[in-house]
């Protein structure tokens, strides 16, 4: 029998009417979308599960990482980068640029409000989205702005034996620096950017890193004769078919870092803008990570069969020693843990239309920063939710204050 909920519980939960949108996330995404409304006087609530914005990168990223792109497709909308700003900006610098975008835009989002549903209610033609935290509180609103990002919770595999493992195992969220891995043998998991670029990092610090490799992997260098490689790839795109332009970065990449299949790592036979369009998978920006391959400083190995107290073995049979794990296996959207909704959504926490079509649903459904083109595609869509809200609410608002002034005449005729 189902419990019937006393007068206390009834009225326990807090409900806050938002006279605008409800922002899901104060990520670089959700900083965009609340600049773009402030622009033009639509209010809005963000709502944080942290307690900072940027939590992903302030919390969760290592301390040499550097933005892999060019800074001017990287800033976000109606502020640019400082101009003494590098190329690539570093990790703090990025941090310190979105802070001040908050500060600049007066953006302050709900700290430590951990979105726990949210759903269309169709008989009152609104969203409620139900949060914990130091209480409970239930934020009802027109609008519902889905600013989670594809990032939000971190992959963990299945690998049999891992429990057994007698060493460190973290995931790379929480990997700072390689300081506390001198002299150790790390075994990286994964070889995208992240598992790369903490490779190299472990070298640095004197470590000893092997890195498994079980899928194939598009790896191109950041800059071709001082050029960024996603610059020139936006510009070929302008004129040339996209097979065209994944020819082209296959050929430049050959000549510049050569055979990568001597390192251990294979090609797809899909080229990379292709399988970052169908897929999403990103192909890696060579930071040094290549010729530390070549020098032997960085160990590729196949696939995990299974770990044991001190070791690991491979699917190629060999046992290999370790000291430490590093789990470099990604981060998945979580959005279908808390969103009541499955047509916009798919199960795997992305719109179901690919870009750029999949940065508006119905009933006031909007998402920001799934479109797997990085900063530069959360920051486009953030214009475009902006641009369609403020329509809305602006005539809203106008209906409104006519409403309510004829409402005045006639009392006052009465």
């Amino acid at each position: 029998m189902a419990r019937i909920p006393d007068f206390d519980d009834f009225f326990s939960r807090r409900c806050v009417w938002v006279n605008g949108p409800i922002i899901v996330g104060a990520g670089p995404s959700g900083l965009a979308v609340g600049a773009c409304l402030k622009e033009n006087g639509v209010p809005f609530v963000i709502l944080e599960r942290s307690d900072c914005i940027a939590s992903l990168w302030q919390k969760r990223t290592y301390d040499r990482l550097k933005l892999h792109l060019p800074k001017q497709f990287c800033q976000l909308p109606k502020l640019p980068f400082p101009e003494n700003y590098p190329e690539y900006p570093t990790r703090r610098q990025f941090i310190d640029y979105l802070e001040s975008y908050a500060k600049h835009f007066d953006i302050n989002p709900y700290f430590n409000q951990s979105v726990q549903s949210a759903r269309y209610d169709e008989t009152s033609g609104l969203w409620r989205v139900r949060t914990s935290g130091n209480a409970e509180v239930e934020y009802i609103g027109r609008w519902l702005v889905v600013a989670t990002g594809e990032n939000a919770e971190r992959v963990v595999p299945e690998l049999d034996g891992l429990r057994e493992f007698s060493g460190d195992v973290m995931h790379a969220c929480d990997y700072k620096s390689g300081e506390a891995y001198r002299g150790k043998r790390v075994l990286v998991v994964g070889c995208g950017n992240s598992g790369m670029e903490v490779c190299v990092d472990l070298c640095d610090h004197d470590a000893f890193p092997s890195m498994v490799v079980r899928d194939s992997v598009h790896v191109l260098p950041r800059e071709v004769l001082g050029k960024s490689t996603f610059e020139m790839a936006v510009f070929l795109m302008k004129w040339l078919p996209l097979w065209l332009v994944d020819k082209i970065l296959l050929v430049l990449a050959w000549f510049v870092l050569g055979n990568i299949e001597r390192f251990g790592l294979k090609r797809p036979s899909t080229g990379p803008l292709e399988l970052k369009n169908t897929q999403g998978k990103t192909p890696v920006l060579d930071i040094g990570a290549l010729s530390k391959m070549r020098s032997g400083d960085i160990k590729v190995v196949p696939g995990i069969k299974r770990f044991w107290q001190k070791k690991v073995e491979l699917i190629d049979g060999r046992l290999v020693d370790v000291d430490s794990v590093i789990l470099a296996t990604g981060y998945r959207s979580n959005v279908p843990q808390w969103l009541q909704e499955s047509e916009f959504f798919s199960k795997d926490g992305f719109p179901r239309m690919p870009f750029p079509n999949g940065w508006k649903g119905k009933s006031g459904l909007y998402a920001v920063g799934f479109t797997r083109r990085g900063l530069s595609g959360a920051s486009s869509d953030a214009v475009r939710i902006a641009k369609d809200i403020t329509v809305v609410w602006k005539e809203e608002t106008r209906q409104t204050k006519r409403l309510v002034a004829c409402h005045r005449r006639c009392i006052s005729q009465f």
